[in-house]
């Protein structure tokens, strides 16, 4: 049974990465090159990750500076920004772009608070899913007593507990993070 453990574990920790990497795309005052990884550029007909036509640097903590390594995809890079649903006004100086990052309203905090609630509530529901489906394995095996299916579901629970207690501990972490100014 403690392959189904180690798979249950495995499992959890996708769901708590999973959770890292949505927050990393939340826009808070701060520049945070991890916004732009969802941007695609059309380059030369290919829709293409901003990251592999571009460096991301943050010269100072509210700007962004995306340096093409090829000068001609400026303008496309530039326009997929544009398009894209950050919600920055990019700055084209012809070499490169800067994206300024103002600090957000009070309401606009609010709504991202808001957000980063939802997707830990995901998160949680994602966790739940793994243990059910961990229950479900364990019921299944014919091999197991009674007993020892109430102490791996017992363990399971444990398990379940401390991963929704850390998606719980993100959750707040990155909420004080977009409310503070």
């Amino acid at each position: 049974m403690s392959d189904v453990m180690e798979e249950t574990k495995k499992r959890m920790e996708k769901c708590l990465t999973a959770l890292q990497n949505n927050f990393s795309r939340v826009r808070t005052g701060r520049a945070n090159p991890h916004v732009l990884d969802h941007v695609m550029v059309d380059y030369y007909g290919q829709p293409t990750p901003i990251t592999q036509l571009a460096g991301i640097r943050v010269p100072e903590a509210t700007m962004l500076l995306v340096e093409p390594w090829d000068k001609s995809s400026l303008n496309a890079i530039e326009k997929a920004i544009r398009t894209s649903d950050l919600g920055i006004n990019p700055s084209n100086d012809g070499t490169s772009i800067r994206l300024p990052f103002p600090a957000p309203t009070e309401e606009r905090r609010r709504e991202l608070a808001k957000e980063c609630r939802q997707m830990g509530e995901e998160a949680r529901v994602a966790v739940r899913n793994v243990r059910r489906d961990a229950n479900a394995r364990i019921e299944r095996d014919e091999e197991l007593s009674e007993d020892e299916v109430r102490r791996e579901q017992n363990n399971i629970q444990r398990m379940t507990d401390e991963y929704i207690k850390k998606v719980d501990e993100a959750t707040k972490a990155k909420e004080a993070e977009v409310m503070a100014i």
